[in-house]
């Protein structure tokens, strides 16, 4: 039966497109609160007479808050009773928030922002929420859905922070975010059901088991070195794009580079059409086609170094192939682990974020000794891996 646009969703229930929504919004509000500081950090060093470095500190522990909630909170949304974890954790965040906008020091607006990041994953606990809750046949759908949500709020966050602070101040961004959360929280207490995924787990059990999946799971392992090869690829370009843009012959300011990030929109796109593929059994050779955009990309993206366009289309198809191979591999993933898909997601997103921290490492010794032409290079080369990985794999199925 159809639930009400603000009452609980029974368990049993299949969902509806309201509900799904909801949580697509939901996850883009909350992953949004990880991005909101990244164009204010000028504005912050102003008001608080800190260093750029210092500044820059309170993005670092916001991201170092980030990486330990997903080894550490994400495998609770596995125990009974998750829409009480995440009402629990938006509310947690919308104090960090708030502290955040109050903050009388640089090192305690870097510290409240460890603790934004920390719950900021309460977006990678509503991902597998979803999975658990939709229809085997329907599954990949909703979660390219709930996912084009997410990347939506990470699109939109620095555009609407920036505004917000040149309108008033950052102390305002954050507030606002703050009151987003508990109203946020408010809607999903009635809205998510009370359903208990798996029996009662000991918290050291959930953690050690997340090893156990890796070793057993051999999807698992596959589609995490995917999703890790693509954002590596994708972490190379956008790592190193603010120092193609700002030199010639760009010579672009820091707001209008933070607007290409704009241009991702078509990764969000994508996100529901992988999912959709997914349903239909083609993640097959959609896995070689969105590798195969990563690895091309960085042929238009080299070219693009001299003439806008090309550049923006290079920008466009790395997006469809790093965010279309993601949904791919969650899509693929999910049907696996039916009541450990919150454990599933952390052994996959702690994979996939080590392989972006690797690219962006990689992508600046590069681009130091070698400039714009060796990071398309390293960039082609993580796509091409990918494809080495479906080759290799596809001749396997074939053998067996």
């Amino acid at each position: 039966m159809s639930a009400s646009p603000l009452g609980a969703l029974p368990a049993s229930s299949p969902l509806s497109r309201r509900h799904i929504l909801l949580l697509a919004a939901a996850t883009g509000l909350a992953v949004a609160n990880l991005y909101y500081a990244q164009p204010l950090l000028a504005q912050i060093a102003r008001s608080f007479h800190a260093s750029d470095g210092q500044a820059g500190l309170v993005v670092t522990l916001t991201q170092v808050g980030y990486a330990a909630g997903l080894a550490f909170l994400v495998p609770l949304g596995d125990v009974p009773a998750r829409y009480r974890l995440v009402v629990a954790v938006l509310l947690v965040a919308a104090a960090a928030l708030a502290l955040a906008a109050f903050a009388p020091s640089i090192t305690l607006l870097a510290l409240f922002g460890a603790a934004i990041g920390l719950t900021s994953v309460v977006a990678q606990i509503l991902v597998p929420f979803a999975a658990d809750l939709a229809a085997d046949e329907d599954r990949g759908r909703v979660v390219g859905t709930v996912m084009s949500g997410l990347l939506i709020g990470i699109l939109l966050a620095r555009t609407v922070s920036g505004i917000v602070a040149a309108l008033s101040s950052w102390r305002v961004m954050f507030g606002l975010a703050a009151i987003l959360m508990v109203a946020l929280a408010a809607v999903l207490w009635r809205a998510l059901p009370r359903d208990c995924p798996t029996g009662p787990l000991s918290y050291g059990s959930l953690l050690r088991s997340i090893l156990d999946l890796v070793r057993r799971n051999a999807i698992l392992r596959q589609r995490s070195l995917y999703g890790a090869l693509g954002f590596a690829a994708f972490s190379v370009f956008w790592t190193t794009a603010a120092f193609l843009l700002a030199g010639p012959p760009y010579h672009y300011g820091a707001a209008l580079i933070g607007a290409f990030g704009l241009v991702g929109a078509a990764g969000a796109l994508m996100a529901s059409v992988a999912g959709r593929l997914a349903d239909r059994g083609y993640a097959r050779w959609t896995t070689l086609l969105f590798a195969a955009c990563i690895a091309a990309s960085f042929v238009l993206l080299y070219a693009g170094a001299h003439l806008l366009p090309v550049l923006i289309a290079g920008i466009i198809v790395l997006d469809i192939g790093t965010q279309g191979l993601h949904i791919t591999n969650q899509s693929v993933i999910y049907s696996t682990g039916g009541g450990a898909r919150s454990r599933l997601t952390t052994a996959y997103m702690t994979t996939y974020f080590v392989g972006g921290a690797a690219g962006s490492a990689l992508s600046v010794a590069i681009y130091t000794v070698h400039g714009w032409g060796g990071v398309c290079v390293l960039g082609a080369a993580l796509g091409a891996a990918a494809i080495l990985l479906w080759l290799l794999r596809d001749m396997r199925s074939r053998v067996l």
